[in-house]
């Protein structure tokens, strides 16, 4: 039997079958000698890990990019979670829940980069860098450097910075379509003066899914002795890369995204020799930790979520960091590539494949964002998100890894179908 045919006869008997991660992970290990760029396009493969995703019947999702929901195998194990936490009540709390939450920890510092001392779990993206712009040591005058094309909300907490200290910030643009990183790094080089403190830059532009060179980007702010601050809220477990490889001073992440954990994980890293210098945005019950664990008080929270974290990394690691990352990759350009050059088409994500992975933008002359995104929902039955906003004009389209290609075919059928209208 060829290996077409083997997968093949794999994903017909393993429809229905595979109801825990280890179950998948020995369907999936048999196949860790293949490449993963090859496996990337083999409908059969990819259909197995599918058929542990309960889909909603009522449109094709789209919009992966807010909340990456649980399959069914990590999900069942984090209901057993609640149940347990429930079942132990405040003995749980009051004696090894936070040696849990360390041992997830240093599970992720392991998966992701970083030393255990060095990375935190917090509730979301936006509260791990609300902890950095809030507690930073601003004194008034000075400045930060960051895009238009960066978060909302995290826009408006250097805002309140301003309003509080009287710091100045800075805003830059950056081009949709870049020629080349020096472009990107000349961007944020140009905004900076001797009074410029902290650079936020996104490693994934969330709204075009845009990819930015970050290392190279730190290493020229850290020649000025700026320091560096990284969304990465699209990153972990989307494509594959160490935290502290890239040379930056902080890194924030959504767990709830690619990773798929149950909503209210994030990840906070801050580099050892910064930590000290950052005021908790919550006082810890002991001050003055010497490590990351000053920065993370949250008070009483949903401890059944830290412990899901593990469960998604055991279905990560199932799958492999490099498969996913080229499966996800591949899903955007078979459809991308299907409509890019059309008439009234505007793919607002680079065109080089190094700077995109999963997520790319849409738009169509003449039709507004949010008037797509209706009409893709009703006359399609696709959901997606309109963006408009920051020289951005068109849907953001994120598939995950459960998408098939048959199911990006009707996307851009109705693509070229509304280009002609």
């Amino acid at each position: 039997m060829n290996k077409r045919d083997f997968l093949k006869s794999l994903a017909i008997t393993s429809a229905a079958g595979i109801t825990s991660i280890e179950t998948l992970a020995n369907r999936l290990g048999q196949f860790h000698d293949f490449p993963a760029d090859k496996l990337a396009t083999n409908e059969d493969y990819w259909s197995i890990i599918r058929s542990g995703y309960k889909l909603k019947g009522d449109y094709i999702n789209l919009e992966n990019g807010y909340y990456c929901f649980l399959p069914e195998q990590t999900l069942n194990r984090y209901l057993e979670k609640i149940k347990e936490i429930n079942y132990q009540g405040s003995w749980y709390f009051r004696t090894v829940q936070w040696e849990n939450k360390d041992k997830t920890a240093a599970r992720l510092a392991q998966v992701f980069g970083g030393s255990p001392d060095e990375l935190a779990i917090t509730r979301n993206t936006t509260e791990s860098l609300d902890i950095i712009i809030s507690g930073y040591p601003w004194q008034k005058g000075d400045e930060a450097i960051y895009a238009h094309q960066d978060y909302g909300s995290i826009k408006n907490m250097f805002e309140l910075a301003a309003r509080r200290h009287g710091i100045i910030n800075k805003i830059i643009d950056i081009p949709l379509h870049p020629e080349n990183d020096e472009e990107i790094v000349k961007a944020y080089e140009v905004a900076i003066t001797p009074q410029t403190k902290l650079i936020m830059l996104s490693h994934m532009i969330n709204i075009t899914g845009q990819i930015l060179p970050v290392k190279k980007i730190a290493q020229m702010a850290h020649s000025y002795g700026v320091e560096v601050m990284v969304d990465g809220a699209h990153c972990i477990a989307h494509f594959d890369f160490k935290i502290d490889e890239l040379d930056c001073d902080y890194y924030a992440c959504s767990l709830h995204k690619w990773l798929s954990v149950p909503l209210g994980a994030g990840l906070l890293y801050a580099k050892k020799e910064h930590i000290s210098k950052i005021w908790p945005l919550l006082a810890p019950y002991e001050l003055d930790h010497s490590n990351i664990k000053n920065l993370n008080h949250t008070g009483t929270h949903p401890v059944a979520t830290d412990l899901a974290i593990n469960d998604a990394l055991d279905y990560f690691e199932a799958i492999g960091a490099k498969r996913k990352e080229e499966r996800l990759r591949y899903l955007q350009r078979y459809w991308s590539d299907q409509v890019r050059g059309l008439p009234r088409i505007l793919l607002n994500t680079p065109i080089d494949p190094d700077r995109s992975c999963g997520i790319a933008n849409v738009g169509i002359e003449g039709i507004e964002p949010n008037q797509m995104a209706k009409s893709l929902l009703e006359e399609y039955k696709i959901y997606t998100v309109g963006i408009n906003y920051a020289g951005v004009y068109g849907c953001r389209i994120t598939p995950n890894i459960y998408t098939s290609t048959a199911e990006l075919d009707s996307f851009v059928k109705a693509l070229k179908e509304m280009s002609q209208n």
